[in-house]
């Protein structure tokens, strides 16, 4: 059967926009399954009931097309809604002000609802505590940035005590269960409203918690388990890495008590080299070959990163031509590398000798 939503709110067909959200109100109170008279199937009901009726638009379509409603689309009134957008769509701080709420002072009901969904359901739920993340930058030849590199730095940061390993307490004692919350870890708080007594539950401030706190505290650390201090970090700078990228250490950012540690990142940044530029997993460099070793072609000798090589020039070879040394690159895989790519500038004498002059004269008549 179609339900009537008027009369789940207990209001006539004429009522204003007002006496329905008193009406809600009301029931709201009364049926919430929070409380322990509370009764969940009518406070879903009467939640339906005002999403439909307190919009214009809705109550319209209502009105006019009854049972056939729900099926002409747009969002249904069903459920609790979403409390962290207002309860089920409505804002409740608007509410009955300046003496208009009939039997009783509704307040903010924003907060009630807020107390309702965050403090008594989601409230259960602890986040787990993280040490704060950090950063740092360090500067690389171009060469470690093509084979890889360890590297030491020193860095200041919050650390855990290494005397009592992070705990707080002092070596060879024991912990002992928090009195603040009894070893629950959580303190259970009630506050008065007008949909009666409504309770929520907090992390414990004095076990962060765990329900437990130490019996004596340590001496090193008082009691915090984490120390600023100066700490060596051991920086693997993976092959092949380029200028710019951040290396990113797990667990290696500030600690804190009861809690995991933060992560580092590092930033590389990687130097020039005089002679070779990456680009991609290719080494890029220009040789540059007098006009006789370009014509006659030779082996010339190149020193690369990883040491010297001999390149066979090919007679007659051309300028801005590339000659490619396979292997000789930047590594893509543990097992494969990029090449190294050599382009050819031919260097042109600015002044020519009488006989070299006699020479190229020579050499035009043959067409060359």
């Amino acid at each position: 059967m179609a339900k009537d939503y008027y009369k789940i709110l207990g209001v006539e067909k004429s009522a204003s926009k007002d006496e329905i959200k008193k009406a809600f109100y009301k029931l709201a109170q009364k049926h919430h399954p929070d409380k322990k008279d509370g009764n969940e199937a009518k406070f879903k009901e009467a939640n339906e009931a005002y999403q439909v009726l307190s919009d214009d638009a809705k109550r319209s379509k209502y009105d006019q097309f009854g049972a056939g409603y729900e099926n002409m689309g747009g969002s249904s009134a069903g459920g609790y809604g979403d409390p962290r957008q207002g309860f089920g769509g409505f804002d409740f701080s608007g509410g009955f002000q300046n003496g208009n709420s009939g039997d009783f002072d509704f307040g903010n009901l924003n907060d009630i609802f807020s107390d309702f969904f965050g403090g008594g359901m989601q409230g259960q739920r602890t986040e787990a505590r993280r040490g704060r993340d950090i950063s740092t930058e360090i500067v690389i030849p171009f060469s470690d940035s093509i084979f890889g590199t360890n590297r030491k730095i020193l860095i200041t940061k919050t650390s855990k005590c290494v005397a009592c390993s992070g705990s707080g307490a002092k070596s060879g004692t024991k912990m002992q269960t928090c009195k603040h919350c009894n070893g629950q870890g959580t303190i259970r708080e009630a506050k008065r409203t007008i949909l009666g007594t409504i309770s929520s539950t907090r992390v414990c401030d004095e076990c962060l918690g765990t329900g437990e706190v130490p019996k004596e505290v340590c001496d090193i650390c008082k009691g915090k388990g984490v120390l600023r201090k100066e700490e060596e970090i051991s920086i693997e700078v993976p092959a092949g890495i380029r200028d710019g990228e951040m290396i990113r250490m797990t667990g290696m950012g500030e600690a804190i008590l009861k809690g995991t540690s933060g992560d580092l990142y590092i930033k590389i940044n990687v130097g020039p080299h005089p002679v070779f530029k990456r680009e991609g997993h290719d080494l890029v460099m220009n040789l540059n070959l007098k006009l006789s070793e370009a014509l006659l072609g030779m082996e010339y000798p190149i020193d690369t990163l990883d040491g010297n090589i001999k390149v066979k020039i090919p007679e007659g070879v051309s300028m801005n031509e590339i000659l490619r040394v396979r292997g000789k690159g930047v590594p893509s895989s543990k097992t494969k590398r990029g090449d190294l790519l050599i382009k050819i500038n031919i260097k042109l004498p600015n002044k020519l000798s009488k006989k070299a002059r006699e020479i190229i004269e020579e050499l035009k008549k043959e067409g060359i």
